[in-house]
């Protein structure tokens, strides 16, 4: 009986354009497919999600193997049985506040507001989203990572508050733990690839912007973006943030999980 091939859906991040590239995949005698959703060809995929969000995009299932979002989504996602967290590696991504230039707001979280004076509110989804409503001027501030970072950075807009954040992996179906392995060792490669000259793969970032803005867009003045992390999440990081969610109670509509690290973690990255 034959497997199904692995599928790989790049997203907002570097590692698997260059992985692809190179060749890197191809290598460790990956059988997959290498899907595209986000194309900066069909506007429409920009907001595919954006009324519910990275959680109910996890309850509702993804489309590829391997999938990432903010390590406090992920962690409950996998919690409820909504796919495996994989622990072998994590990511760091920068991420900022970011304001027009002339503005006067200074944005903060509870570094410097408390809890009860924090509104946040998710209606308006993507990322892209939240960057068209910051260059549209429909909004004050904005929380941007990735690709609309550096591109906020470009056209002036302010950063006020440094917001880097941990993103972790999400494993769906079934895939065989040894192409979960190969999928990674090429990604690793990529990694070093990315290290050591990221003005090389910034201009991969245009594959998923929206084609309205690719005539401004100066990505030789880009960063890397999110970097792979080939560490192991840990039980005890595992805890601590499931423990700073409910705390907090982001995700009271919703519901939480068992937040058993045995369980919510695919055996293969333990």
């Amino acid at each position: 009986m034959s497997k199904d091939k692995f599928i790989i859906e790049p997203h907002f991040r570097l590692q698997e354009w260059v992985a692809e590239e190179k060749g890197y995949f191809k290598d460790e005698g990956l059988d997959y497919v290498f899907q595209e959703l986000i194309k900066s060809t069909d506007g429409a995929h920009h907001y595919k999600g954006d009324k519910v969000g990275a959680m109910q995009s996890f309850e509702r299932g993804r489309t590829s193997n391997v999938s990432c979002a903010c390590h406090w989504t992920v962690g409950v996602a996998a919690s409820k049985g909504n796919g495996q967290l994989y622990a072998g590696v994590y990511s760091v991504a920068p991420s900022g506040v970011f304001v027009p230039q002339d503005s006067p707001a200074i944005q903060a979280l509870e570094q410097f507001m408390p809890a009860d004076k924090i509104n946040l509110t998710f209606a308006d989804g993507m990322l892209f989203h939240r960057l068209d409503q910051l260059i549209d001027g429909k909004a004050q501030a904005s929380a941007l990572f990735s690709g609309p970072y550096y591109f906020a950075e470009q056209l002036g807009f302010r950063k006020v508050i440094d917001t880097t954040f941990m993103i972790a992996t999400m494993v769906t179906g079934d895939p065989d733990p040894e192409d979960l392995r190969k999928f990674f060792r090429a990604l690793k490669r990529a990694q070093r690839d990315i290290d050591l000259r990221p003005d090389r793969y910034t201009h991969y970032y245009k594959n998923e912007f929206p084609t309205r803005y690719h005539a401004t867009m100066d990505t030789r003045r880009w960063g890397p973006g999110e970097r792979l992390v080939f560490e192991t999440y840990t039980k005890e990081v595992y805890e601590e943030t499931f423990k700073w969610i409910a705390d907090h109670g982001i995700f009271a509509d919703s519901g939480m999980g068992s937040g058993t690290y045995e369980d919510a973690v695919i055996a293969a990255a333990r």
